[in-house]
């Protein structure tokens, strides 16, 4: 995959991503550097900035609005970054060589050819003064590939010691790395969880509690299992668009409790898991449903293998890690993204750099 005698510089790099669940921008300064063939990292520090409400709605709507908000929103979402990053660094002493900015991504259509994450490097470079890399995935996309997961190298690379990384934020994925690195996304987890606790007064379910309350109802379950999705094989990937076409009409026009619902709900993520863990002994896991007990216990009661759950740092800034880690695979011009996992026309090294 690499070329070992290449010198590798010691690097430090911001790495800045927004999930799908719409929580905000996190945000984890790392060292990197590589020794006998093996790649370490360092966290130095992580924060994540809480999105104001205001753009929160904005984000939120982008899915289905006209050009100029979606032009201004994009604008406004950049300069919310670049505030961040100044506010982060104000008081360490340490600076990032590279800022790796995911941005927030928007639309996802590989089928057509189109991924879209908004946030400008341009305007990320110039108003922190950092060199930014940004649009890590349309590369791949344009080779044919699905742009998703791009998380599964930094899980090869860095996480050698589990066999699969499951992540659990708006979407779960999963990394599987024998014989080779593949990875996937697996079903909708976090957004629908997080819209049915919203009409309950909550931002999110803490540990299932209010799912607790409720009962699974087998013909929504049998809906919610129906996407020939789940049938696919191969380099597949999930946008906001399957929550938006399939899932919210489906709870929207069920006259069940919120409580049975996300009951139902969580039946179904827990099942297609399961169903994605067959032969893995040690899994890592990580994103913000790692801290949800109720899911892990649903999760480990349908699978043998063993779910590891590491730091809080760790759970919550691991996507953050990979993308700054993309970065400085990317600044060393080395493969960032794998044609095994996204079933692209080859292996690439996505990413543009703004100075």
């Amino acid at each position: 995959m690499n070329n070992n005698s290449k010198h590798f510089e010691p690097l430090t790099i911001l790495g800045m991503m927004s999930g799908t669940s719409l929580d905000g921008l996190d945000l984890a300064l790392c060292d990197f550097w590589k020794e006998d063939k093996k790649y370490y990292y360092n966290i130095v520090k992580t924060h994540t900035f809480t999105y104001p409400p205001d753009l929160t709605q904005k984000l939120s709507k982008l899915f289905d609005t006209d050009a100029l908000f979606f032009c201004n929103t994009e604008v406004e979402f950049t300069n919310f970054a670049a505030k961040s990053v100044h506010l982060f660094l104000e008081n360490i002493a340490q600076k990032p060589h590279f800022l790796a900015f995911h941005g927030h991504t928007v639309f996802h259509q590989p089928e057509k050819g189109l991924t879209k994450q908004i946030g400008s490097g341009a305007i990320l470079a110039t108003q922190t003064g950092f060199s930014t890399i940004c649009d890590f995935r349309t590369g791949d996309v344009a080779l044919g590939g699905q742009g998703a997961p791009l998380v599964p190298i930094g899980d090869a690379l860095l996480f050698t010691e589990y066999d699969g990384c499951l992540n659990l934020g708006g979407i779960s994925n999963i990394s599987r790395k024998c014989p080779v690195s593949t990875a996937y996304d697996i079903s909708l987890c976090n957004i629908p969880l997080n819209f049915l606790a919203a009409q309950k007064g909550f931002s999110y379910d803490k540990d299932g509690k209010i799912a607790q309350r409720g009962i699974v109802h087998a013909d929504l379950l049998e809906a919610f299992n129906k996407p020939d999705y789940f049938a696919q094989k191969g380099a597949k990937s999930i946008g906001f668009e399957l929550f938006a076409k399939y899932y919210k009409p489906l709870l929207d026009n069920s006259s069940i409790s919120i409580e049975d619902k996300l009951r139902t709900m969580y039946e179904h993520i827990a099942q297609q898991i399961a169903n994605n863990l067959n032969g893995l002994h040690q899994v890592l896991l990580t994103g913000g449903g790692a801290k949800n007990r109720f899911l892990i216990q649903l999760i480990q009661e349908k699978t043998t293998a063993q779910l590891c759950i590491p730091d809080e740092q760790l759970i919550d800034f691991k996507e953050a890690l990979i993308f700054a880690f993309l970065g400085y695979l990317r600044v060393h011009k080395e493969i960032n993204c794998l044609q095994s996992v996204t079933g692209a026309s080859r292996n690439s090294c996505g990413g543009a750099i703004y100075n």
